[in-house]
Formats: structure tokens, sequence, C-alpha cells
């Protein structure tokens, strides 16, 4: 809805009060109000306003494809507080700036609640937020600071921002939005300072009980998803009340053009559609961010009041200097680092906090918590990790960590994770532990099973006959930990073939061989693998027409594992030691060998070897510095890998 800007700061000035005045329990917001009394008190903000539209106008012209970099804009939340309800926890504040997120982004969880002859409007500001993690001085915060007061109550005067007054003094408000979070008399929401404005009075402020998210609600229902900060956060960056506050006279303005005339505010939940202003047959755009419908009602921002929004931060624009803000970057301390962090070992009710070795460090300081609980679980330790358990399932959580060092302590590195959701996937065939009790699956169909605890093993058995397929093929697949496969036959006595790939990559093996007869299949997680929470995947084939191998061959009587073979050796160049680690698909025998590049052989032994990977070691101190060749032969299988020897 566009007019002249003139005509439409006049009309804000005549009518806001009566826009107020309309509200019951509480009033939506004050900022025309507040602008009234500011262009009263400097007569010259009107023409810096003036200055800031031209320069919008200007910017829209050279900038009509709409594409724009993303802001992240610092905000620091000043909490004023007179009672112990008033000073909000940590995680209302963290909901707030999640919630303006989602909203500015066009991605809140409501945003399917636009009416269809307004979602093509709907639109991504690329504006977003982050508490402030260094102050003005370069000093690491939380971009929280809580102050006392005496004050019971605050209103329009900006008191609220004056130390002197029982408030609490702005940052430098070129590089952070300021938000004060406050008790407000009279049933007040909020109130922002628009474009142009003092430097020392320049933010948003809000009621206490207003602050929060859907997922985490305040108190002041139906305002209490975060939406009064996103409407007052809105006129801070130069968006006007949606019907230009002119009351009922459909003459006021809002200088966007894409957003329908309407005759005034609404409240509550409308209708679609509520036609004013001969606006049909959409009518009025009610569940704009800058009307005053219940939190619960409004869902969206338009592309016009985006365009206007990021005229800001185009050149000249009036809050071009918080893109040099370092405000949402977080101060790194010489000599005593962040901790690299992340999370392990992640099941319905447990996880693993790890982070990487700092030097200098005495200690270091942990917390974690559910996303949205008021208070952080706390603890310092040595080690470089924290197993936590008794977690909810399907959760999300939070945690952070911070390096002791003897005389200083580093910021906190964030991280995040999510519990596991319990699996839907069924396992029939339990009890079927040993080759004994192994069950009998149904062919040519997929199964799933569970590999747990660790000490679980799968067995299944079928019978082939030249009517059913005499060739077998066995896929194991969608594994949730690295489990392994093992075809056998014979009463599980001859091992025809085992696949043994490493980590969750899938396996398969192929037995190319017409012959009828019982066969056995062994699904285990190698190494104690195991999920309680995830199932694999199985599949017994059998055809009486071979399958096709990896090199696309049909031919002949093969035997076909897709494995990917196993050997390490470590240090790698060696000094006088060198590691060896290798796979053995069965208990038995292993003969290690060392060459020269002459294919001399210089060592040898024999070691016997279990089923899964062995390790070895070697003595390295007879061998001279250069280029050897390891050799290591087990069931039928060479491997071999290079290895240099320098001291």
């Amino acid at each position: 809805m566009k007019k002249n800007f003139s005509s439409a700061l006049a009309i804000c000035l005549l009518f806001c009060s009566m826009a107020l005045s309309a509200q019951q329990n509480y009033h939506r917001c004050s900022s025309a109000e507040h602008l009234q009394d500011q262009l009263q008190a400097d007569p010259s903000l009107a023409d810096r306003m003036h200055e800031i539209e031209n320069q919008t106008a200007l910017f829209l012209q050279s900038n009509h494809s709409g594409s724009r970099a993303v802001v992240t804009i610092p905000v620091v939340v000043h909490v004023v507080y007179n009672t112990s309800a008033q000073n909000i926890s940590d995680a209302l504040i963290l909901a707030q700036i999640a919630q303006l997120n989602l909203d500015f982004a066009r991605a809140n969880t409501d945003a399917g609640s636009t009416p269809s002859a307004f979602a093509a409007l709907a639109a991504n500001t690329n504006i977003q937020f982050c508490l402030a993690q260094r102050d003005p001085s370069g000093n690491a915060t939380t971009g929280i600071v809580r102050k006392a007061t005496t004050v019971t109550s605050f209103s329009t005067n900006d008191a609220v921002k004056n130390n002197a007054n029982g408030g609490d003094a702005p940052w430098d408000a070129t590089k952070y939005l300021n938000l004060w979070v406050c008790n407000l008399g009279g049933g007040l929401l909020g109130y922002a300072q628009f474009p142009g404005g003092s430097a020392t009075t320049d933010g948003v402020v809000v009621l206490y009980s207003s602050v929060g998210s859907m997922t985490t609600p305040g108190t002041a229902a139906p305002y209490n998803y975060g939406r009064t900060a996103t409407h007052e956060v809105g006129h801070w960056l130069n968006l006007y009340h949606i019907w230009g506050d002119d009351g009922t006279a459909c003459t006021g303005s809002d200088n966007v053009g894409d957003t329908p005339n309407q005759a005034d505010e609404n409240y509550g939940c409308p209708a679609f559609p509520t036609v004013s202003c001969s606006n049909g047959p959409n009518g009025d755009m009610f569940m704009n961010y800058m009307d005053y419908t219940d939190d619960g009602c409004m869902n969206m921002f338009s592309t016009g009041q985006a365009a206007r929004i990021n005229a800001l931060f185009g050149t000249g624009g009036s809050r071009v200097g918080l893109l040099t803000s370092l405000g949402c970057q977080p101060v790194v301390v010489v000599g005593c680092g962040v901790p690299a962090g992340s999370t392990t070992g992640i099941t319905t009710t447990a996880a693993t906090l790890s982070w990487g070795a700092v030097g200098n460090a005495v200690s270091y300081n942990y917390q974690w918590r559910a996303v949205g609980a008021a208070t952080w679980n706390t603890g310092n330790t040595t080690s470089t990790s924290v197993a936590l358990s008794a977690l909810s399932q399907s959760t999300n959580y939070e945690w952070q960590v911070q390096t002791i060092c003897a005389s200083q302590t580093s910021a906190f590195g964030a991280y995040a994770f999510t519990t596991a959701t319990p699996s839907t996937c069924t396992d029939i065939y339990e009890s079927n532990n040993s080759s004994s009790t192994a069950k009998t699956p149904v062919l040519n169909t997929n199964l799933t099973g569970f590999i747990t605890p660790s000490t679980d093993v799968d067995w299944f058995k079928f019978t082939t006959t030249t009517t059913g397929g005499t060739r077998v093929k066995v896929d194991l697949t969608n594994l949730p930990a690295d489990y392994d496969v093992v075809l056998y036959k014979s009463n599980a006595s001859t091992k025809l073939a085992t696949g043994a790939n490493r980590g969750t990559t899938s396996e398969s093996v192929k037995y190319n061989t017409s012959s009828t007869g019982t066969y056995y299949v062994k699904v285990y997680g190698y190494s104690g693998a195991t999920s309680a929470t995830a199932c694999y995947t199985l599949k017994i084939s059998t055809s009486t027409s071979n399958f096709k191998l990896i090199d696309g061959s049909d031919e002949g009587t093969t035997i076909e594992a897709v494995a990917e073979p196993v050997l390490k050796l470590y240090p790698n160049p060696a000094t006088d030691k060198l590691n060896i680690e290798f796979l053995s698909t069965t208990t038995g025998a292993a003969k290690l060998s060392v060459y020269n590049l002459s294919g001399q052989k210089v060592f040898t032994a024999e070691t016997e070897t279990t089923e899964g990977i062995n390790t070895q070691s070697i003595n390295t101190n007879a061998l001279s510095n250069g280029v050897y060749i390891f050799e290591v032969y087990s069931n039928g299988e060479t491997q071999r890998m290079k290895f240099t020897i320098a001291r």
C-alpha cells in the first residue's frame, strides 16, 4: 500500500493514538506514538527520515532483481528486571532469536497458513540475527546483559535505555541491534525506533512476557510466540504498520507497493478474506507481521517489505554500519584455543561429547541441556570426552565446551545433536543366535533385523532345489553400523564366502555353483558393532541362472564376496617398529613377509589369526633405510603394501 511519504507520516502522527485506544488487554505497539514524541523533540528527524526514503527509492530502482546477500545482525539483549519473573531465562531469549530468524527467512513453521492469494508475495527478507559473541570492546560475551532495577514498569519515554533512570545503556547502535526486555506499563507489548533517530536510544523494547517462540512460548498469550519482537524489529528495519496508521480513512500508507490498502488494524485471527477499503476480493493482508493480529495468526513479510528492509544495507543505507560489525564473530583467545567438538555414539538415550585437545589446557568446562531448557548441566574434566546418559529420545540438545588455561579461559565452542528416534522396523526372527536356532526366512524378499546387544548374532538357514533355484545371492544393506555377513553350506560347517566391507558399506555375497542343499547365513557386528534403534536389511535370493559378478560376467562356477581388503601399516615411515592391521575372514594361520625392492625376502614370520581385524608388530631395527613391501598371506588371500624405513 504505497502512497506519498509526507502524507503517510502526517497521518501516522494524527491517528496513532486512535490505533492504540482500540486495543483492549494489550497495546500491540506504540512505535508510531514514540515516533511522534521524537519528531516533536527533534525537528531535524523528519529531514533525516526523508533522506532515508530517498535512498530507499534509489536502491529499489537499481536493485529491481531482488537478488541480495544475507545480512546477519548482532543482537545484544538487555534484560532489565524488577522481579524474578521479569528476569527471563536464557532459553526464552535463545528461542526468541530463533523465531526472529525463522520469521525473517520465511522458514517459520506456520508459513503454510498464508492464504494462497498472498503466498506468492511472501518473502525471505535475507535478514538473520545472532546473539552477540563479542562486545564493543572486543571482549567475549553471551550477548545477554542482565540488570536489576527498582523501576516497577517502563513506558515509551526511553528510560529503560538510560542507566540513570533505572535502565541499561545501549551498545554501539551502528554495530548492534539493542533489544531491551522489561516490564512495560499499561499493557504495552513493545515499541521501536525507526531509522534516523538518535544512536543513544536506537533499538527495540518488548514486554518480558512476550518473549519466546512457537515452540517455547512466553506467558503473554495470545502474544507469546515472539511475534512482538518480529513486529518491532520490522519497525526498526523501516517498516510501517500495514494500514498506514490512518484509522479507517483508507488514505494512509506503509510505503510498500504490494501490501493491499486496508482501513484499520486487525485483531485476533480474522477469517479470510477480510475486505476493507474496497480491496476485494482478497482483502486485508492481516497475516502480515506488521498488522496487529495474534501471534499465532501472523506468518509473512511481503516482497516489497523485504526490498525496503534491504535498502537499509545498500550504499548510503541508514544501517549499513552493521555490515562491518564483528559482533557475531567469537573472540579467539591467544594461547588458549576454543576446543573443536563433535558428538558421537548417539542413541535414543545417550551420546558422547568429544573435543580435540588444546595446548596449554589445564582442564575443560562443559555444559549441556535440551534446547529450550532454562538451565545448563555443567561439569569440569581433564579428559577430552564426556559420556551422557538418561537422555530423552528424539530430542534436540545443545552443548558447549571451554578451555581452562593457567591464566585465562577460552570462549565456549557451541555444538548440537539430536538423540535417535526408536526404530519402527521389526525383528521377527529372534531368537536366532546360533546355527542350531537358525530361522528360515522368506527368500527373494527384504527382511529386517536388529544386532543388539553387541554379542548378538543372527542366523538364517534355507534349502535350494532345482525348482526353486540353485544359485545364491545374499545382500546386506541399510547398515546402521559395521555389520558383516557370511554364507555357509552343510550345517554351517563349510564357509563359502564373507562380505566384510568396512563401516556401513553394504555387503554382497554371490555363489554361482549349481548345487542344491541347505545353506546358512550369519549376520553379525564387526568388533561388537551394534544398534538398538535401527535395523539392517537382508535379502537372500536364489536363481537357476548365475548372478552377474562385479565385472559383469556370469560364466562358470564362481564364489564372489564384495569385501574390501583391510591392510594398514603404521607408522609409515617407520624407524624401529612397524605396526600391522589386517583382516582375516576365518580363524587360522597367517604368514607375514617383508621384501626389498629387488624381490629378496628380508623378513618372515607366522602368526595365528582370529576372524576379523588382527594386529601385529614387527621389529625393523635390522632393516636399513629404504622402501620395502609388506605381504600378509591368510585364508588363501594375499595383501601387499609398501612402507619406508627412515631414521
